[in-house]
């Protein structure tokens, strides 16, 4: 069952190439063909492959390869340990460098961080994205929560849990539009975000390192973690990932096992393939 009307037309095409991707994953050494798998979404072959290059700018097929675990391990292959660490230290070129141009992160006081939030006003506000609706929420000083949901008062339900001491009004801030402007195809004209993060000091490390990776390229918890000069960390590494409090802005989605695997994700496996797959599509169409 897709979205009521009341939801944007985005979020109604992402979940037909979410419903598709989980088609492919259960079906993919029958290797079904464009026909099998429109005729699942209950389109024709032609609608499918319209809205297919319309979301993601490539071909269906071309598409559903870059959603193969292939070519996640291709890109791990490529992605050799000197060259994590060079984008590490210099920075990325062309659209990709989007993260390090336009985010900047500061972490909250200590005092802030022990009494979840006392003294904190929080605006927050729910839009759709190509990827699901979602939610977001800041404070003064910039972004501090985003989710992917599914009920609005389960997620909000989240936030409070997150920052049970804040007070909170309903309001989409100015730069509330300014974040969701990075899920754009062309966000080459976002404008700067601000993250208002409550973590511990390893966390706040772990998830600028997230913000190092390329679109399009992917990273293994050992990569980060000897990018961060403690390559016995592999753990805390994936501990302060899973708490990632913003998603897809700060990318714990690029991140997969070592065996090529993609692994888990706290928004869904399909959501994490499909915007895996999406960055990848938009990266090599360039």
């Amino acid at each position: 069952m897709y979205p009521t009307n009341s939801q944007s037309q985005d979020s109604i095409n992402y979940q037909r190439i979410a419903e598709a991707i989980d088609y492919i994953k259960v079906n993919f050494k029958s290797q079904p063909d464009l026909n099998d798998v429109a005729e699942k979404l209950n389109l024709s072959p032609f609608h499918f492959q319209r809205l297919f290059s319309e979301w993601a700018g490539v071909s269906p097929k071309k598409f559903l390869q870059y959603l193969s675990l292939d070519y996640a391990k291709s890109l791990l292959k490529e992605q050799q340990a000197t060259l994590f660490d060079a984008a590490m230290k210099t920075g990325l070129s062309g659209t990709s460098r989007l993260h390090d141009l336009f985010l900047t992160i500061e972490g909250m006081t200590p005092g802030e961080y022990k009494n979840g939030g006392a003294q904190l006003y929080i605006n927050y506000s729910f839009a759709d994205s190509l990827f699901g609706k979602i939610i977001i929420a800041s404070t003064h000083k910039g972004i501090c929560y985003l989710a992917f949901v599914e009920v609005e008062e389960e997620a909000f339900a989240m936030l409070l849990k997150a920052f049970p001491n804040a007070q909170y009004q309903k309001h989409e801030q100015t730069m509330h539009k300014k974040a969701i402007q990075l899920f754009n195809k062309d966000c080459s004209d976002a404008a700067e975000v601000k993250l208002h993060l409550k973590g511990s000091p390893f966390q706040l490390k772990v998830w600028e390192a997230l913000l190092k990776i390329p679109a399009g390229k992917l990273a293994t918890y050992g990569t980060i973690a000897a990018g961060l000069n403690n390559p016995k960390a592999c753990r805390a590494v994936g501990s302060a990932i899973g708490k990632n409090p913003i998603a897809f802005i700060i990318p714990c989605h690029r991140v997969i096992q070592s065996t090529g695997i993609i692994g888990g994700y706290h928004w869904g496996t399909t959501r994490k393939t499909a915007i895996i797959g999406w960055e990848a599509a938009k990266t090599l169409g360039q």
